[in-house]
């Protein structure tokens, strides 16, 4: 996995060169309830970070949060290489959503739904499709176009909404569980291609797992009950007393024993 291009710099507020996201003590209360409580870190441009924690561990409330759909305390700020502080734009790539098997539409339809203002009824013009198609080769996907998304598989619907969400191009690309329903192959693709689009395009991506054995591509782990209880590079928090004692799990030989 390449490094991200920010550069460290001696204050722990500055970044020299580049872009960042802060959140800086973050809460939210829902019906009374806390459900994140001073929770604080620092992306750098060009980084990949993966937010684990369990469920009910407020994972889905900080995407929220970062999007703009959920009240909070605190900050949440994007600084770019001058020093301003401005509106990212993110694209978010929420968890598999189900589609029936027998369902006739196809990707193109789809994609047209959620970015388009053509009536879907109408045909589409050869100019928008080729539009479409231009989107979905950035996740080297144009081959799925005509698929049905009732027959796509976990990997390629991954794809799918992921050339959704770079559509227009994102500062930050957010992921709720994006190995959910994807094999061990398609993983494997997908990380890859992740990788390959953060060099690209430059953009930070904040994603959620449960699946271990993947968090060593990390940049960096933010491992969250609540409240961030670690944060580090992955060897950092797999290894630490707070991850150990919230899964009850020891790290042998760099993998994840129960």
């Amino acid at each position: 996995m390449r490094k991200p291009k920010h550069i460290s710099v001696p204050q722990a507020d500055a970044c020299s060169g580049s872009c960042c996201l802060r959140v800086d003590d973050l809460s939210v209360t829902l019906d009374e309830e806390r459900i994140l409580e001073h929770v604080s870190f620092h992306m750098h441009c060009g980084e990949l970070i993966a937010l684990i924690g369990p469920n009910g561990a407020g994972k889905s409330s900080l995407f929220k949060s970062i999007l703009g759909q959920m009240p909070h305390t605190g900050s949440i700020t994007f600084h770019t290489a001058q020093g301003a502080h401005i509106k990212p734009r993110i694209g978010y790539v929420p968890q598999s959503p189900a589609f029936d098997k027998g369902d006739p539409v196809s990707v193109l339809d789809l994609f047209i739904c959620a970015s388009a203002k053509w009536p879907v009824f109408l045909p589409v013009p050869h100019s928008l499709r080729e539009q479409v198609r231009a989107c979905l080769a950035r996740v080297n996907g144009e081959a799925l176009i005509d698929k049905p998304v009732g027959s796509l598989s976990g990997g390629e619907l991954q794809r799918v909404l992921l050339a959704m969400a770079l559509e227009p191009l994102p500062n930050i690309l957010i992921l709720d569980e994006p190995m959910s329903g994807v094999d061990m192959e398609g993983e494997q693709q997908l990380f890859l291609l992740l990788d390959d689009i953060r060099t690209r395009y430059d953009l930070s991506i904040l994603l959620s797992t449960h699946d271990f054995g993947t968090l060593h591509l990390m940049d960096k782990v933010l491992l969250l009950q609540k409240q961030l209880l670690k944060a580090g590079t992955p060897q950092e928090v797999m290894s630490s007393p707070e991850f150990q004692a919230l899964f009850s799990v020891n790290i042998r030989n760099g993998g994840v024993e129960g």
